[in-house]
């Protein structure tokens, strides 16, 4: 179950959300599918103006790997502008399945 709030913003995550969407992956040290999804999201927010990439360390940031039952990683989430959770996904994504994703979002 996730938060009552139901969003992540700059003040949990420690870094500024994007202007129109945020690509937030939670990731491990020695997660090899982690190194492929930083990739991904970072070529995608750099395609997609207005969309930032934020890639948190779940093992020095468990309160909220906790408070969100993160499971495994890679987990992204994707973000409205306002830090609203629209997506959520556990595994390496597909860069076209993380760009459908955005278009909830970006219009």
């Amino acid at each position: 179950m996730a938060p009552a709030t139901e969003k992540l913003g700059a003040d949990l995550l420690g870094a500024e959300l994007g202007a129109r969407a945020t690509l937030v992956q939670f990731s491990s040290a020695f997660c090899q599918p982690c190194r492929a999804t930083r990739r991904v999201l970072e070529d995608v927010a750099g395609m997609v103006e207005g969309v930032a990439h934020v890639e948190v360390d779940a093992e020095s940031r468990l309160d909220l790997v906790r408070a969100w039952e993160i499971q495994e990683t890679p987990t992204v989430f994707v973000l409205a502008a306002d830090g609203r959770v629209v997506r959520r996904a556990g595994g390496q994504p597909r860069k076209a399945d993380v760009i459908a994703a955005l278009g909830e979002v970006v219009l």
